[in-house]
């Protein structure tokens, strides 16, 4: 499996936030910020879009750092993604992500 797919299955090379971090993009975190503020009425700022993936090493979104529960989750059971859990098929959290990108299921099985 590519280290550039998150622990949910989402593919980290696809998300606007590392995309404006490895391209030092200030236009596309500018706008990436304003999308998810509206999206999530919360006040994200320019400066919170970085992020160098998921499961890297580096720096990463606030909500990927400290809020994401599916991270949390796979960090605190040792797992290099949801795919390796045994209880995958029944996770609300990582289904909710499956039911909108079925893609990120094929991810973790790839």
């Amino acid at each position: 499996m590519r280290e550039m797919i998150a622990y949910c299955g989402l593919d980290c090379e696809q998300c606007d936030a590392y995309l404006a971090t490895i391209h030092d993009d200030q236009e596309l975190r500018e706008k990436t910020a304003a999308l998810w503020a509206r999206l999530n009425n919360a006040p994200i700022l320019p400066q919170h879009i970085n992020c160098r993936g998921c499961r890297g090493d580096g720096i990463k979104t606030v909500y990927c750092a400290n809020l994401c529960a599916i991270r949390r989750c796979a960090l605190e059971r040792g797992a290099a993604t949801c795919g390796e859990c045994p209880e995958v098929d029944q996770c609300g959290r990582v289904g909710a992500i499956f039911a909108h990108r079925p893609d990120a299921r094929k991810n973790l099985e790839g």
